[in-house]
């Protein structure tokens, strides 16, 4: 069965550039244009959700130049990429926290998601200043407030009330994470919602992941059985 929602951490970046004798933002920029032909590949193949795990709450540890040119990165994104996936149907979402993030890009981003709202093929969430401890501490406050007004009591505390919480609201949890550059981690990616989703990983970086590399991904995830706790077809 085709995952509805693959989630990616676009990892080695760095490593490609500085195997080329580049500065890291070199291969940052190469990840730009390998992120779009995967996200219209993965809507041709008929994958109605892509997240790109694009920048971390932990990445503001990095040179604060390379910082500021992958922002500079997203900006070009959104700002020239969004015609084309306007006009492949592909709906752009923002997920994470904002408030940190320049001004200059959450304008973009939010241009790149009005220009797009009407798209209905497919939905890439683009993860910016986000991380699953972030995405969990944020639902767990909203239960407050709600429980500190009254709307909510204990028993109205459930896992899907957490779900409805959290930044992909409305969105299937991710059947398939796919991970480039050979780590075998999360990363503080999508932890609630990765609980049951089969974790693919490469070698190969990112900017040298291509189409036919996702369509091994989804033929890999094809095979598995998804017990989801039981025991499955095999005892």
């Amino acid at each position: 069965m085709l995952p509805s929602h693959i989630a990616i951490v676009m990892d080695g970046n760095g490593r490609w550039a500085r195997r080329r004798g580049q500065p890291r933002l070199f291969g940052h920029r190469a990840g730009v244009q390998v992120a779009r032909d995967v996200v219209i590949a993965a809507r041709d193949l008929g994958v109605k959700v892509v997240t790109l795990y694009a920048f971390s709450t932990e990445n503001w540890k990095r040179p604060a130049e390379e910082v500021q040119g992958i922002f500079s990165l997203l900006e070009e994104f959104f700002a020239r990429g969004v015609g084309e996936l306007a006009g492949s149907g592909v709906k752009v979402r923002v997920i994470g926290d904002r408030e940190r993030l320049p001004e200059s890009v959450r304008r973009v981003a939010e241009e790149a998601e009005e220009k797009t709202r009407h798209c209905t093929a497919m939905t890439v969430n683009v993860a910016l200043n986000y991380g699953g401890r972030w995405d969990l501490v944020s639902a767990a406050r909203s239960l407050v407030e709600d429980a500190v007004h009254g709307r909510i009591g204990k028993q109205d505390v459930t896992e899907e009330a957490i779900s409805a919480r959290l930044s992909t609201a409305g969105q299937p949890d991710p059947d398939l994470i796919l991970r480039t550059g050979g780590e075998n981690r999360l990363s503080n990616f999508l932890l609630w919602q990765a609980a049951y989703s089969e974790i693919w990983v490469t070698p190969k970086l990112w900017p040298d992941f291509t189409a036919e590399d996702l369509k091994s991904a989804i033929r890999d995830f094809e095979t598995r059985e998804r017990r989801y706790g039981s025991v499955g077809t095999e005892r």
